[in-house]
């Protein structure tokens, strides 16, 4: 099975898209992962260049705020079609509230599941705080009565919102763990989705729950026979990356720490 490593626009957004698009290819990630623009001419242009580096696409959807379920609904249509006709190898989404009803992020969902019928793109689900996904019981009983329902795992989030390393939320976990498509390797803790560097000592266990959980996932894709993996490389820039007090210097290098992630899986996944 081959695993393809993607990088994160996250925390690149000032610098020119082109030279972006290098610095990814120079550092050996397969693809980006990222949102695009609405407008199509913005939109084509960036998916031209990240054609012309060489690189593949897994769209991103968080955008969607409204309160108003309808607008919503709306709104969440509009850009999961728009991020389709880019073609991307598939849509990562962040999806729902995490306040709305069971029923309305379910019909959000099935919403997903007709734009995928539509435009032959798949679209995943990010377990993300403030999502429908955004704790580990309550994704639970969306995996028990949707069996088409395939993820994003970013369990970063589960581990700040149940304050934990879930070590009491192994059913909700390992069932997560067989609908798992996509990665987004960042280690969380149980005070927040990011600790500041994963390698630094004091910060071991929390990289060995992940690896864990990370392993369980593509050793099963691998049983599975699954041709290609993903997983992109996710620690974020300031806010997710702590700050130095008075300075607001970050306190470790996020492109680093990124590439450092990706040498760790590319060696222990090879």
């Amino acid at each position: 099975m081959k695993i393809e490593y993607y990088c994160p626009l996250w925390g690149r957004e000032s610098q020119p898209f082109e030279a972006f698009c290098q610095n990814v290819r120079e550092a050996g990630y397969d693809g980006a992962e990222m949102s695009l623009p609405l407008e199509e001419r913005e939109r084509d242009l960036r998916v031209s260049a990240l054609k012309k580096a060489g690189l593949k696409l897994i769209a991103q959807h968080w955008e969607t705020a409204h309160a108003d379920f309808s607008d919503h609904k709306e709104e969440y249509e509009t850009r999961l079609l728009n991020l389709a006709a880019a073609g991307p190898e598939f849509i990562s989404s962040q999806t729902g509230k995490d306040w709305f009803s069971f029923e309305q992020n379910r019909e959000l969902i099935a919403l997903a599941g007709h734009v995928t019928a539509k435009t032959g793109v798949r679209i995943l689900h990010e377990t993300h705080r403030s999502k429908f996904s955004f704790a580990a019981h309550v994704t639970l009983p969306f995996l028990k009565k949707l069996p088409g329902l395939r993820l994003t795992l970013d369990i970063s989030h589960w581990c700040s919102v149940a304050e934990s390393f879930l070590e009491d939320q192994e059913e909700a976990v390992a069932a997560a763990l067989t609908r798992t498509d996509h990665i987004h390797a960042r280690v969380g803790f149980p005070e927040g989705p990011q600790v500041p560097d994963p390698f630094a000592p004091e910060w071991t266990q929390a990289l060995e729950r992940h690896l864990f959980w990370w392993d369980t996932a593509v050793n099963r894709a691998r049983n599975e026979g699954r041709e290609v993996f993903t997983i992109t490389n996710e620690f974020g820039p300031v806010p997710y990356m702590p700050i130095e007090p008075y300075t607001a210097r970050p306190l470790a290098d996020q492109w680093e720490i990124n590439k450092k992630m990706k040498a760790l899986l590319s060696s222990r996944y090879r």
